[in-house]
């Protein structure tokens, strides 16, 4: 007996619509507006995160002068969370906007993903990378990677591109790194 047409629809339909998320989201090209809304929502987290991190002591002025943690820091970083991180907590959780979909749907992924992108963090801290368990479990920190994940779906969401989101992933990532101890706090058995 062969399978249903209906049954084969059911099992391929989920693969259609997320090949078709990754093609859509890789493939569009930002215009003028999504990189300034992606630059407005770069602002507005730089306004929100940095008084946040002084005032808590999670940022401190601590820059990285060694030319190979600077290359090394920004190629790595770039494919590693940024790309990564975006393609699977944006294109691959949440609807595209060639989808239609309401916007109580847009609502329900959108916190569902930004759920799982914060709990993400601790865990990787348990399992991947131990050296980043006590960053990854600091609430300040939780607190900053939730308005990173905010801002990176509204600029995914306004462009129906991963790129202005992965930019800003990118940016932020960079700016904790070199700038304000973040890799002091990654890798503190290293420097």
């Amino acid at each position: 007996m062969s399978g249903s047409p209906i049954g084969a629809m059911f099992l391929i339909e989920p693969f259609v619509s997320l090949s078709h998320r990754f093609v859509a989201a890789l493939t569009t090209i930002p215009n003028a507006s999504a990189w300034g809304v992606a630059a407005a929502l770069l602002g507005v987290y730089t306004l929100i995160a940095l008084p946040i991190g002084f005032q808590f002591g999670f940022i401190q002025r601590d820059t990285q002068t060694s030319p190979k943690v600077i290359r090394d820091v920004l190629l790595l970083a770039l494919i590693s969370p940024a790309l990564s991180e975006e393609l699977f907590f944006r294109v691959l959780l949440l609807p595209h906007s060639s989808e239609g979909c309401s916007l109580a749907v847009l609502g329900f992924w959108g916190i569902a993903g930004l759920i799982v992108f914060i709990l993400y963090h601790p865990l990787n801290g348990i399992s991947f990378f131990p050296a980043g368990r006590q960053t990854f479990f600091n609430p300040v920190f939780l607190g900053l990677a939730a308005l990173l994940g905010i801002i990176c779906t509204l600029a995914y969401w306004h462009s129906g591109s991963i790129w202005p989101a992965v930019v800003l992933h990118w940016i932020v990532v960079v700016v904790w790194l070199l700038l304000f101890g973040g890799y002091r706090q990654l890798h503190q058995e290293l420097v």
